[in-house]
């Protein structure tokens, strides 16, 4: 069999790794791995363990600075912010680490 294909561009994408401490709410901990601005993976340490794997889920795949409008401001209970919103923090981080890595 015979194979005729060339490489017109080779880009190396990388994932970044980030780490948030989120305020003011029961989850303590953010690792996102964020790759060209798609959330590529989100692991919550703590909180409400359903409600935050089904966030992670549908968060990965999309595009931070689309998600972050969305779900910045989101309150739980009495308390001025949540875990969603702290997300929204920790989305924002993560472009910044990303952008200083390119």
């Amino acid at each position: 069999m015979d194979y005729n294909f060339h490489i017109v561009d080779y880009v190396e994408v990388k994932t970044v790794t980030f780490t948030y401490y989120p305020k003011g709410v029961c989850s303590r901990q953010y690792d996102i791995e964020i790759e060209d601005g798609v959330i590529k993976d989100l692991k919550v340490v703590g909180g409400c363990n359903g409600n935050l794997k089904g966030i992670s889920a549908l968060l990965k795949g999309k595009k931070a600075e689309e998600i972050i409008p969305v779900i910045r401001g989101t309150t739980c209970g009495m308390k001025p912010t949540s875990c969603p919103d702290q997300i929204s923090y920790a989305l924002e981080e993560a472009l910044k680490a990303e952008q200083a890595q390119k």
